[in-house]
């Protein structure tokens, strides 16, 4: 079967068996919010399993921050332990659920090893330096993010994904900008900016280097 480079998400809710009914309510509003927000970057429908496990199939491009912040600071948000493995995977249809292939199963040996060693954040692109750098900046991220109160959440989510500035959040949510200033100081925000933004250039800068490896590669063979 042909392959694709793709990016599968795992994600895990933590706990999920004590309240599994209100896991599944959650989860199913957080598919609809994820499929929405990644659009055309999505290779397959996220969805999730009986276990409550979400997945996603995602082109190889596209930010998996943009899902694990999302959930993180989203409403009523859940505990989750995220695997996100760029690789190769199987060509198809259909949910990440129903797909296959060498990406989907490194996720899975990956959200098993994360189980077994308390990680809650897992991101590969099978450069090796890249994915030092980033098992080294993604625990700083999950306990940044847990470390929020509900009010800090919200201020935060403003903020990170919505891309608003102290002043515009304030005006969004009616309050003076010298609380908002408050908030901001307390949710560490300026420091989560920065971390995420990095993440994100470590992953991007890793995808870079593999596609002109790539187009190298091929030159090579036609040359």
């Amino acid at each position: 079967m042909d392959e694709v480079q793709g990016l599968v998400l795992f994600g895990d809710v933590v706990g999920s068996r004590k309240d599994s009914r209100g896991s599944t309510a959650w989860l199913r509003d957080l598919v609809s919010e994820l499929d929405e927000a990644y659009g055309e970057q999505r290779l397959a429908p996220f969805e999730f399993t009986q276990g409550d496990e979400l997945q996603g199939l995602l082109s190889a491009d596209a930010d998996p921050l943009a899902a694990v912040l999302r959930a993180a600071l989203g409403p009523a948000a859940r505990p989750i332990r995220w695997a996100c493995i760029e690789g190769p995977v199987d060509a198809g249809e259909g949910p990440a659920t129903q797909r296959t292939g060498p990406a989907f199963v490194a996720a899975r040996d990956a959200i098993e090893a994360a189980r077994a060693g308390h990680d809650r954040l897992v991101i590969r692109t099978g450069r090796a330096e890249a994915d030092e750098l980033l098992a080294g900046m993604t625990p700083a991220l999950v306990d940044l993010i847990e470390g929020l109160t509900p009010r800090q959440r919200v201020v935060t989510r403003l903020a990170l994904i919505d891309g608003l500035r102290q002043s515009e959040v304030a005006d969004r949510l009616g309050v003076r900008r010298a609380t908002i200033s408050v908030s901001f100081g307390r949710a560490k925000v300026q420091t989560l900016q920065r971390l995420v933004a990095a993440i994100r250039k470590v992953y991007s800068s890793a995808g870079a280097q593999a596609s002109d490896g790539s187009r190298k590669g091929t030159e090579g063979r036609t040359s």
